[in-house]
């Protein structure tokens, strides 16, 4: 009888004396056992095991991995993310490679040491139940209205929260982060959780027009009102009537174009340039920025005035190195989107991926962690995704054995990783450091290093 509060766990192994061996070496499992291959298929599918140990050698020639082969690729094929524990015999290491890059998880050489195997076996299940629990999630936040923000840590938990909670008002809202931190994917949010989301969403960046036409992108002209304008055009906010309008990067907006966008903001109503004519539009603003708006104001590039009215409510993207738990989880994300979208079929990360993705800062955020997964899922050979797919090994240099050296270099790289992290900022990168801003400087001057402000 099946005890349904163990875990189901596929043992295929022909040798009678190893199979009672492994049936009682795993504690907290329910063990299935098959001698051969068609066995095997049918106990995976009647119960779904999310763990397989597999022996290479299996009849009918259990002196070649040929079978064993054949067993991994159509286990694979039925039930891609299970996770399977290659055996095989002490001086067969090249087959257990092989079935690495077929999409093994991992492998065991005999003889069988069971508190071994069964470390390998518990660290493979607690890999299957992140990712389902990851793949839950996703799917879980498509279904509602958060699509494409996923995350667990507390902070992006507390983020998704207020997106909920703000969706459904009429707020002004300002969501502050990092490039590349999902300020859009906020914004795009915060209007399908809105009574407009079957109206328009309008997207404008600010830093990506020229400060003379960003005027008439966002309110209009005439025709006639300057050269090229050959017919009446409206603006971004007049489309965006009856919807959403967010405003990226609105840091960038000049300040003579601020005072424009107050007076709408104010009163809701809109001139186009060339007319005299007032426009009455209904429309939801979201703004967003990577700059730190009250500095902007105390150095007289930002309205204050302004500032207030788009900051009835502010929400806050984390950057990703504050994110705990949150890299690898969207790392699998992305992994399987980019997967399928390029018809490629991967078995997950390599331990040492997994190390280097969790272990690096992502100064990009969520963007460069997407790029870098999309980049590996195309030039990638084997079946689960290595750090020198990742890019991570490309910039490895061989050690110096000058401790001199080791420890400028070592140096250098800290300093500039913090740079690129806090935008050059020193006084946040030298408290990242633990240092003081005078000691920074110097080290800067030691290293001959470019001074942070002409990096």
């Amino acid at each position: 009888m099946t005890d349904t509060t163990l875990k189901p766990l596929l043992v295929v192994e022909d040798n009678p004396g190893l199979q009672k061996q492994l049936k009682w070496a795993f504690d907290g499992y329910q063990i299935y056992i098959a001698s051969e291959r068609v066995s095997a298929i049918e106990l995976l599918k009647q119960h779904k095991t999310p763990v397989v140990t597999l022996d290479l050698g299996l009849p009918p020639d259990p002196t070649n991995a040929s079978e064993g082969l054949a067993t991994l690729d159509e286990i694979l094929a039925i039930a891609p993310h299970t996770k399977v524990i290659v055996v095989t015999g002490n001086d067969d290491k090249q087959n257990a490679l092989k079935a690495i890059s077929l999409g093994a998880y991992d492998f065991y050489q005999k003889p069988i040491e069971p508190e071994m195997l069964s470390l390998i076996v518990n660290r493979a299940y607690s890999l299957y139940e992140l990712e389902e629990e990851n793949r839950l999630l996703a799917s879980q936040s498509s279904s509602s209205g958060l699509d494409g923000i996923y995350g667990t840590s507390p902070k992006m938990l507390a983020a998704c929260h207020m997106v909920e909670k703000v969706g459904p008002s009429e707020a002004t809202t300002l969501v502050i982060g990092e490039s590349g931190t999902g300020k859009e994917l906020i914004a795009r949010a915060l209007h399908q959780l809105n009574p407009r989301a079957k109206k328009s969403f309008i997207a404008l960046n600010c830093a990506a027009i020229p400060d003379n036409l960003l005027e008439s992108e966002l309110f209009g002209y005439e025709k006639g009102a300057f050269t090229g304008a050959v017919k009446q055009t409206p603006g971004r906010i007049e489309v965006a009537n009856g919807g959403t309008i967010f405003l990226d990067e609105i840091g960038d907006m000049p300040m003579p174009l601020q005072a424009k966008m107050l007076r709408f903001l104010q009163e809701r109503v809109i001139e186009r340039i060339g007319g005299r004519e007032t426009i009455a539009v209904d429309v939801r603003i979201i703004c967003a920025t990577h700059r730190n708006l009250r500095q902007l104001i105390e150095d007289n590039l930002f309205r204050e005035d302004l500032y207030y009215r788009i900051s009835e409510i502010t929400i806050e993207a984390p950057p990703l190195r504050d994110r705990e738990g949150d890299k690898l989880l969207l790392a699998q994300i992305f992994l399987d989107k980019f997967s399928q979208k390029n018809g490629r079929s991967f078995r997950g990360f390599t331990d040492s991926a997994r190390a280097e993705i969790n272990n690096y800062a992502w100064p990009g955020n969520v963007r460069e962690l997407e790029n870098k997964i999309k980049r590996s899922v195309v030039l990638a050979d084997g079946k689960r995704i290595s750090s020198e797919d990742l890019g991570f090994a490309e910039n490895i240099k061989p050690l110096s054995l000058n401790l001199r050296e080791a420890r400028e270099n070592a140096e250098r790289q800290i300093i500039q990783r913090a740079l690129e992290i806090y935008d050059n900022n020193v006084t946040h990168a030298s408290e990242a450091m633990g240092i003081s801003r005078p000691s920074l400087y110097k080290l800067v001057k030691k290293l001959g290093m470019p001074e942070p402000g002409k990096l």
